[in-house]
């Protein structure tokens, strides 16, 4: 399980050798399932990335559809390593919706209709005979931004992804915090405003119904009807519709409206984080998810927000800073998660 890597530069002294788990002591699948992709990969099991693939996908589809695709997926990885499903040890997926951690099971996910109570361990097991690991995808990401991120070293930090919902994955004394029920650091059903728009929850004035990435392009959408963004209502004409990369492109080239939606967001997020840091503080907060790709101004909104409603003693040494992973945290993530499931289970 342990082989040699060559040697540790010198102190002086003998060189020491530097051991890692080599790819020959197995394979992990990790899958990162998001409500508009899914992304799978192929890890040592000291989750080092051997190969990793994206797609988009529709969760709305259903289980069946898109973890019919993962398996094909997983199939056409291992064909181009050369390797065999037998070596595969474990499995990790992290889901976009609450998962109940005594059973693996996601429970009323309230943007995947069809995926509630579905058996996903089961129906990986039969597929691989390899232990299958299923978590929430904000808790798998923090995880995977904690082991080989910026957040590596870091005992206390808060990892968030804003996409098409809202999350928080919460790491305390270098372990995740889950709750009993598997469901802490829901963040994006915090209530903001109580008049505020009907959330997926079905409750009103949610943070994710107010700045995730539909609540954006809604507004967008709204200000390019009013002829508010020449820039945006000439998108909208061609294509129909805008997306959080139309947004993050028009702010980039000067539009006061999508700036001004990006700002709303970053300062609705920031203050629903500044309670958690006021309960938790952290030493790191990470921001992370497809929407944080529209540019430096929901960063800056959100630090800002975050520092000044904040006491000064909690964020004195507190930076909030971009995902140094990216795209690939989920899956980074869901190895690391599945690689200790099977090695604690190994004893």
């Amino acid at each position: 399980m342990l082989a040699e890597e060559g040697f540790a530069e010198s102190d002086g002294g003998r060189r020491s050798s530097l051991l890692g788990i080599p790819r020959s002591a197995g394979l992990v699948v990790a899958v990162d399932v998001g409500a508009t992709s899914v992304d799978v990969a192929l890890t040592t099991l000291g989750s080092e990335l051997l190969a990793h693939r994206a797609e988009p996908a529709d969760v709305r589809l259903g289980p069946r559809l898109v973890l019919g695709r993962v398996k094909e997926i997983v199939v056409e990885l291992l064909e181009e390593q050369g390797a065999r499903r037998e070596e595969v040890l474990a499995v990790g997926v992290g889901v976009p919706g609450p998962v109940e951690q005594a059973t693996g099971l996601l429970t009323v996910p309230p943007i995947m209709p069809g995926w509630d109570r579905y058996p996903i361990r089961e129906v990986l097991v039969r597929e691989y005979a390899a232990p299958v690991f299923v978590d929430n995808d904000v808790n798998v990401m923090a995880l995977g931004e904690h082991w080989g991120g910026v957040g590596k070293g870091i005992a206390n930090m808060i990892f968030v992804k804003v996409g098409t919902g809202i999350g928080s994955g919460i790491i305390i004394g270098d372990r995740l915090h889950r709750g009993p029920q598997g469901c802490a650091g829901d963040l994006g059903h915090v209530m903001v405003d109580p008049n505020g728009p009907t959330c997926t929850c079905g409750n009103r004035g949610c943070l994710e119904a107010m700045a995730a990435a539909p609540a954006m392009v809604a507004e967008a959408e709204r200000c390019a009807r009013r002829g508010e963004s020449d820039i945006m209502a000439a998108v909208l004409k061609e294509r129909g519709e805008l997306t959080t990369v139309d947004i993050g492109e028009a702010a980039r080239r000067g539009d006061r409206c999508a700036l001004d939606v990006i700002r709303t967001s970053g300062r609705l997020i920031g203050q629903t984080l500044a309670s958690l840091v006021s309960v938790l503080n952290p030493s790191l907060i990470v921001i992370g998810g497809g929407v944080s790709h529209v540019g430096n101004t929901l960063l800056a909104e959100i630090r800002s927000a975050v520092y000044q409603r904040s006491l000064p003693l909690a964020t004195r040494n507190m930076p909030v800073v971009m995902s140094e992973l990216d795209d690939s945290a989920g899956v980074v993530g869901a190895s690391v998660m599945a690689a200790a499931g099977v090695l604690a289970a190994a004893g």
